[in-house]
């Protein structure tokens, strides 16, 4: 069959094959998450020329020189946050708006923060054409995180950071977790640091490779706007 006669049927069977064979299989445990991975229709985040390759497991290009990442990466890091219906979530990179779809069919409430207007508008559109009304979309400095709604049970980062930006920390609740990729720009591990009062705690999980996270607690942009 060719990429562009595949419909909805044949979208529902491919995200059926990915939980199986790309999350399941590869250790992905929580049953939430693997029931959002499912539901959530990737192929309407990213553009009609790589639908097709949708549920590949490999990220794809969204523009402005943005990805959405592969599956297994975002299931992972959704399960490290070990979410519940009434987490309250911040995400800063909203990017195509499908990690925020897939958090917002666990979580309670989520704010995602996004610096490239063109990318925010369009994941605002399409998330509220798919119905998640606990999803808002703000465009801004997401290294410096969202206070005006924090503290949040749980902060997700989609974007390689030099270093844990301060204030993201500080924006976390007590237990709160904060998952995200920490390293240079070609290679990063993906950390998860808790909230124990004053004291955070962190580990490191795997090696990722994302995009840079550019702001004023991250890396400087490169002339884009």
């Amino acid at each position: 069959m060719a990429p562009t006669e595949l419909d909805e049927r044949d979208f529902a069977n491919l995200r059926r094959h990915m939980v199986e064979s790309q999350l399941r299989r590869r250790g992905i445990g929580d049953a939430r998450v693997l029931q959002a991975m499912e539901k959530v229709p990737r192929h309407r985040f990213v553009g009609e020329t790589v639908r097709w390759a949708a549920y590949d497991d490999e990220p794809l290009p969204i523009g402005l020189g943005q990805t959405i990442s592969q599956p297994y990466v975002v299931a992972r890091m959704t399960e490290l946050l070990e979410l519940n219906r009434e987490t309250r979530v911040l995400e800063v990179g909203t990017g195509s708006g499908y990690q925020a779809a897939i958090l917002a069919e666990i979580a309670a409430e989520v704010w995602t923060i996004e610096r490239h207007q063109v990318l925010a508008e369009r994941a605002r559109e399409l998330l509220a054409a798919l119905g998640y009304t606990n999803v808002h979309v703000v465009r801004g400095d997401g290294t410096l995180g969202l206070p005006e709604h924090a503290p949040y049970d749980a902060i997700i980062v989609t974007a390689a950071a030099p270093q844990v930006p301060a204030p993201l920390r500080e924006q976390l609740a007590e237990g709160g977790r904060l998952v995200i990729p920490v390293g240079d720009e070609f290679s990063q591990l993906l950390r998860v640091v808790v909230r124990r009062g004053d004291v955070f705690p962190e580990r490191d999980v795997l090696g990722v490779r994302f995009v840079p996270l550019v702001g004023e607690q991250g890396y400087p942009p490169r002339g884009e706007t």
